[in-house]
Parts: C-alpha cells; structure tokens; sequence
C-alpha cells in the first residue's frame, strides 16, 4: 500500500532519532519516495548521511541550500508533493510549534503548507509526554486533523519509566499502510 507513496519524514532532536534509520529503510522496502527533513537539534542524534544513504535522497534541513547560487528548499513544492507527512520521532518543541503555527525552521514550514495527512510520533521523557501544555498540544494537532501516533510504554532514556518512547518503526509503517489502504476502499 506504500508503492510510489511520497512520505516526508520528519526527525527531531530526541535520543529515539536513532529509529529513524530503520523507519527510513522499512517505507524505502514498501516502496514508498522518502525525503527526510531534519530539525537541527536532530543532527546531534544521528547524521544526515545515514539518513540520505538509506533514503537515497538527500536530507534537508535548511531554506537555502547554496547562497551562491540561490538553491533553496521550496516549502510549498515539499508540501504539496507529499502524500503523507510522518515526523518520527516528535519532540514537544516541534509539536508545540505545529500546534501554534510558528514557523521558524524548514519542517515547521512544509507542515504549513501540507495538503496531506500528517502522522505525529511523539518520543519524549514520561513527565514531558505527561505536561497539560504538551497534552494541550496534541489535542490541538488532532483538531487540525493530524494523527497521534501514542508513545509507548517503557524504559526511557532518563532512565525512568513510563509512556514517553517513540513508538516502533514497525508500529509506524502499518499506521500508514492503514491509512492508504483505506483510502482505496472509497475510491
């Protein structure tokens, strides 16, 4: 259900970046076009060059790509190209900042300006998953019409545990073979 799907993946600066190179290879074996934006806090987690190997495209993260020669990332042509947007894993900053519309990276921009579905997965410690402010958020985000994806339950990276863990690749990929599959059976 993913063949010739264009997903733009969105990664953010969290411990969990690391499944996004298995998120990243499992949509590529669907067949799916992926084209990775990262935050640039994501960059501290894992390296665009994993990302762009596995994706086969380079990774974006910038507006300007070449201040030379004018090269850009174009928001709108990202938006409208994609079918579905998967930011995997969500930190609370950026969903904050879909909730509330600020726009002040190349992610936040294309959200802006998607036509598609948005699938959220949120990846943070349990108090944080737990904040009325960030719980606010999300339901904000489910008002737009966007998808939370739960975080799951378990050992967190602080050590504690609870609800807070991004929820696994695997999990991710079948939320959006879901998603398409039923879209076929009202066609």
């Amino acid at each position: 259900m993913l063949r010739q799907k264009k997903i733009i993946l969105g990664v953010c600066g969290s411990i969990a970046a690391y499944k996004a190179a298995l998120l990243v290879r499992l949509l590529v074996k669907a067949e799916a076009e992926v084209q990775v934006i990262m935050t640039a806090s994501a960059s501290g987690f894992i390296t665009p060059l994993t990302l762009a190997t596995l994706s086969k495209r380079p990774v974006l993260s910038h507006f300007v790509l070449n201040e030379q020669t004018g090269v850009w990332s174009n928001h709108v042509d990202l938006g409208l190209w994609a079918d579905a947007i998967v930011v995997a894993p969500a930190s609370a900053n950026t969903v904050a900042k879909f909730a509330n519309g600020f726009c002040d990276n190349l992610l936040s921009a294309t959200y802006l300006s998607a036509r598609c579905p948005v699938f959220v997965a949120p990846a943070m410690d349990l108090d944080m998953y737990q904040h009325p402010s960030v719980r606010a958020n999300f339901r904000k985000l489910q008002g737009y019409g966007n998808r939370i994806i739960e975080a799951g339950h378990g050992e967190l990276a602080s050590g504690l545990v609870g609800q807070g863990r991004m929820a696994e690749p695997e999990q991710i990929v079948q939320v959006l073979q879901n998603h398409f599959s039923n879209l076929g059976k009202f066609v």
